[in-house]
């Protein structure tokens, strides 16, 4: 018997993503965010979600795409051993394909890096493009997120009090 996976579907501008259903922690509807000083411009800040910060990655500005602005939605997934939000525009269905739905990524792909990709999912005439969550960001940009992340803890927002 084939072994399926399943996938949460959503859009960034005319494309379909996918990531791993296991990796998605919760759909939020969008919220206030944060603004931090000095980061990247695809991290669009922090948000805050039942008290836990949580770091807030644009996809559409990660991979060059105008956002939609209409039923933008923010998927939180685990991401190493923290949480991640991820900005996309919708969110579609969560869909289970089979291995033999899947497809290695092209050499080349839109410009993507092929880092970020798992594989193509082919469902009926549709491609999904199938994000690795683990490999959105570099190492660089994963250091440059721990510092802004603490930073933010120490500053605000959490609740806790600075004095002593």
């Amino acid at each position: 018997m084939e072994k399926h996976n399943k996938f949460a579907v959503f859009k960034i501008g005319q494309e379909d993503f996918g990531i791993e259903v296991q990796k998605v922690v919760e759909i939020l509807n969008p919220q206030r965010v944060y603004s931090i000083p000095e980061l990247p411009d695809f991290l669009s800040g922090v948000i805050t979600v039942r008290g836990e910060v949580i770091p807030l990655l644009d996809l559409r500005k990660r991979f060059g795409v105008r956002p939609s602005g209409e039923d933008e939605r923010i998927i939180i997934v685990k991401y190493d051993s923290e949480k991640i939000g991820l900005l996309v525009d919708e969110i579609k269905e969560i869909t289970a394909l089979g291995e033999a739905q899947i497809i290695a990524p092209p050499a080349i792909f839109k410009g993507l890096k092929r880092k970020y990709l798992s594989g193509l999912g082919k469902k009926d005439e549709a491609i999904i493009i199938l994000l690795d969550v683990d490999d959105l960001l570099t190492s660089e940009e994963k250091i440059i997120l721990k510092e802004s992340e603490s930073m933010f803890e120490e500053d605000a927002g959490t609740g806790k009090s600075t004095e002593g």
